[in-house]
């Protein structure tokens, strides 16, 4: 009975994952909500469209995990962008494009809420300001401030 045990609450720990959340770190911006995951993911969609920026990508394991019988807590990334912003970046830094698009992040977190995390597009960029200059610095900075548009609409 004992190895039945075992691999039964073995199983039960690799199927069922606890919701964390998302802590602050250098770069990043984190802000918890009383939203549930799904309210804040439909809130920052209609944030990116009504500050003129685009969902470019979206990404989430929760629903591939849960096809394979693993309970995960609900995350979503989606990806920002424009092609406005696209273009004068190409302008000044060929290899900056690899971090476009800029994503942001909604994780549930244990109690059901939710939070949104991103990092700043000054962050992003900033290993590219070297070779591209100030103009890059510019556009980032223009970024952060669309970016905490989005996240200040989406969170209220």
């Amino acid at each position: 009975m004992k190895p039945i045990l075992a691999a039964c609450l073995a199983l039960f720990y690799t199927t069922a994952t606890h919701a964390q959340s998302i802590a602050p770190r250098e770069g990043w911006v984190v802000i918890g909500t009383d939203k549930p995951h799904a309210t804040l993911l439909a809130d920052l969609k209609a944030a990116v469209k009504a500050k003129k920026m685009g969902v470019v990508t979206q990404a989430g394991p929760t629903g591939a995990a849960k096809a394979r019988g693993i309970t995960i807590p609900q995350n979503r990334i989606v990806g920002v962008f424009n092609n406005d912003f696209a273009v004068k970046i190409l302008a000044h830094s060929t290899a900056a494009m690899i971090e476009a698009p800029i994503r942001f992040y909604v994780t549930e977190d244990p109690d059901g809420t939710a939070t949104l995390s991103y990092k700043t597009p000054s962050f992003v960029f900033a290993p590219y300001l070297q070779e591209a200059g100030p103009d890059l610095d510019a556009l980032a900075k223009d970024l952060d401030s669309r970016f905490t548009a989005i996240a200040n609409a989406a969170t209220n």
